[in-house]
């Protein structure tokens, strides 16, 4: 661990320097504090020392990497849901070559559906798919597919009614709504369809159709698709891992179990940050703040407290949690797939990664390291389960599931994830703009970015990119960082209609993040 204790790697300061009504001589010349030492706080961090400017980032976890960490548990390595890196973002790519530049893998994806003891590939192909369903459930597919589109839902305003529409009763209980329903913890039936056009607007029945009846490609126009990817040799911490290094190599400073306690706002800005580390506390002064952690977090840290709307807003933010059983298994008993969806509703599991099929270095010869994924509350039953039990019930799911014996399973480790997928309720949009409106008004220099730092359901590349436009920003640019958008194909869009709009081209490319379903409202415990 490194020593982070006040007078040795961080300058102590007295609090009255950063929460008196004046502003510091010199604030430029001021640290930039980065909360968070995820995706996106590493890559502000790392875009900053160099840039030159001196930078604290403050983590309150063990390890870097957030969502994007590997764990490693006796020799093993195993990621958190399993992260591709594949980016249509030019920069972003770049710089993951910058940091990363001898030791990605170019990986081969393969994945299937399990659904009613069956494996369906995905991308779905024609042979496998008729197989599977036989001729008889094929047609009566066909059929059912017809009868939607002649006589489709009169109400297609939820998600459920919406896909129907699309496929047909039948494809829609095969392929999304068991699936679907263990991801977001509700029924699909109560999920509002305008988050459907967004998700599903390029895998229409019409496309996966011809995607199944054509030779196999490296397809890239459709996300969910993607045939190949990179990926770091030791898991996508190692991306994560080796830019803490760089950054404190050029000067900056990266401290684990440090908390933020309090982010100090005097005079229209953001003063300096309280950080604690093993019951000692001390505040930093700070020219910016840039903050990772999630949104209704930030809130809850600002002194003095945000008008009561705005803490409102941060308590009525919510989250999807996750948990990881890893299972340890004769690499015999592995399946060749990077990971399995699970449609079946006879089990919990959601997903299951093999992370030997991601890369060979994250396993131990002879064994691999199977991950399976739960979708969860933090604090209902399965999150509150002891460690034992889960690996009980992850071994007794795998064995049901026909893909490993009970007893191949040689060892097991649980990997708790809170606030993995911000929950896209019906108020959401509201209360997150009404947290950054008064953010630009109250502490223009406190920079909200990434995943969980914006509320936005968005992939790696997204979150890298909210944190480097911030470093420009601070360096003078005016990018919305509100409007940046990666799952859109933006780059075309965007570069054809500069011209046209020199104010859009301003502002960067519009967008919520990643799309995600907008879901009903958690019921208040």
């Amino acid at each position: 661990m490194r020593d982070v204790t006040p007078g040795h790697a961080v300058r102590s300061r007295s609090p009255h320097a950063v929460t008196s009504a004046g502003v510091p001589d010199r604030v430029e010349s001021l640290p930039v504090i980065v909360i968070g030492a995820g995706p996106a706080g590493l890559t502000a961090a790392y875009q900053l020392v160099k840039a030159g400017r001196d930078v604290i980032v403050a983590e309150a976890d063990s390890v870097v990497g957030g969502i994007s960490r590997t764990v490693e548990r006796d020799g093993w390595r195993f990621d958190i849901g399993g992260h591709r890196f594949f980016t249509k973002v030019k920069a972003v790519e770049d710089l993951w070559f910058e940091i990363l530049p001898d030791d990605f893998l170019l990986r081969p994806r393969m994945s299937r559906i399990y659904y009613r003891g069956k494996y369906f590939d995905y991308p779905l192909r024609a042979l496998n798919a008729l197989k599977n369903l036989g001729p008889l459930e094929a047609f009566l597919c066909g059929l059912s597919y017809l009868n939607a589109r002649i006589r489709p839902p009169k109400d297609q305003s939820n998600y459920e009614a919406w896909l129907v529409a699309r496929f047909g009763w039948r494809l829609y209980r095969t392929f999304f709504k068991t699936y679907t329903e263990k991801v977001w913890g509700v029924p699909v039936s109560e999920m509002p369809a305008d988050w459907a056009a967004q998700r599903v607007k390029n895998l229409d029945l019409g496309k996966a159709i011809i995607n199944a009846l054509t030779p196999r490609r490296n397809q890239k126009e459709i996300t969910t698709l993607i045939e190949e990817f990179y990926y770091p040799k030791y898991g996508p911490g190692m991306m994560w891992e080796v830019c803490r290094d760089r950054v404190e190599a050029q000067g900056g400073r990266v401290l684990l179990e440090t908390p933020v306690q309090a982010i100090h706002l005097s005079g229209g800005r953001a003063t300096g940050v309280t950080l604690e580390h093993h019951g000692q506390q001390w505040v930093e002064p700070a020219s910016h703040v840039i903050s990772s952690m999630p949104l209704s977090q930030l809130v809850s840290c600002i002194d003095p407290s945000p008008p009561d709307e705005v803490q409102r807003a941060g308590k009525d933010l919510h989250y999807r949690d996750h948990l990881t059983v890893a299972l340890v298994v004769p690499e015999s008993a592995g399946f060749p797939d990077n990971w399995i969806y699970i449609h079946s509703a006879d089990v919990r599991v959601g997903r299951i990664q093999n992370f030997g099929a991601w890369s060979p270095f994250m396993v131990k010869d002879g064994r691999t390291c199977l991950g399976l994924e739960y979708f969860v509350f933090e604090g209902d039953e399965l999150w509150s389960a002891e460690d034992e039990e889960l690996v009980a019930l992850a071994t007794k799911e795998l064995d049901a599931l026909g893909l490993v014996p009970a007893s191949a399973v040689e060892q097991g480790y649980v990997v708790r994830m809170p606030k993995a997928y911000p929950y896209y309720d019906f108020d959401y949009q509201r209360n997150v703009s009404t947290i950054a409106a008064w953010l630009a008004k109250a502490a223009p220099n406190l920079h909200p970015v990434g995943r969980n730092g914006m509320h936005k359901y968005n992939n790696q590349d997204h979150s890298m990119y909210t944190a480097m436009l911030t470093v420009e920003n601070i360096n003078g640019a005016e990018h919305d960082i509100w409007a940046v958008n990666v799952e859109e194909e933006y780059h075309e869009e965007w570069a054809s209609t500069e011209g046209d709009d020199p104010a859009r081209a301003r502002r960067g490319p519009s967008g919520t993040g990643r799309a995600a379903p907008v879901l009903p409202r958690r019921p208040q415990r």
